[in-house]
């Protein structure tokens, strides 16, 4: 299995337990890792053939405009599906970097799924 990385792709969601908080969108940055099959693209050449992580990204730029969520964790998991479904993803994992805490870096959550069988 191959794997195809964005990483900390910057988006800005609603996202927060307190109204407050969800008021104004937030900047988080997200990581996936999409494993698929590229052996036909890498020997043909052929973006059809694979993954476009392009238009992954455009879809993870797009993901948060007219929602919004209270837990980073909901949010994860509702990226793994949306990958799955609409990209045909056969295994993901996503990560999200939240910026809340003063004394830390970052609090993360990480979810793999895999494709339904």
């Amino acid at each position: 299995m191959d794997i195809i990385t964005i990483c900390d792709l910057a988006v800005l969601v609603h996202i927060g337990v307190p109204d407050e908080e969800r008021a104004k969108p937030q900047r988080l940055l997200l990581s996936v890792e999409m494993s698929l099959d590229i052996a036909a693209a890498a020997a043909k050449d052929d973006l059809t053939q694979t993954i476009d992580y392009f238009a992954v990204s455009r879809r993870l730029l797009s993901f948060g405009e007219g929602r919004q969520w209270k837990l980073i964790e909901t949010l994860a998991v509702d990226i793994a599906e949306t990958l799955r479904r609409e990209f045909g993803v056969k295994l993901v994992s996503v990560e999200v970097k939240k910026f809340i805490l003063p004394e830390a870096k970052y609090v993360s959550v990480s979810v793999t799924r895999p494709a339904e069988v």
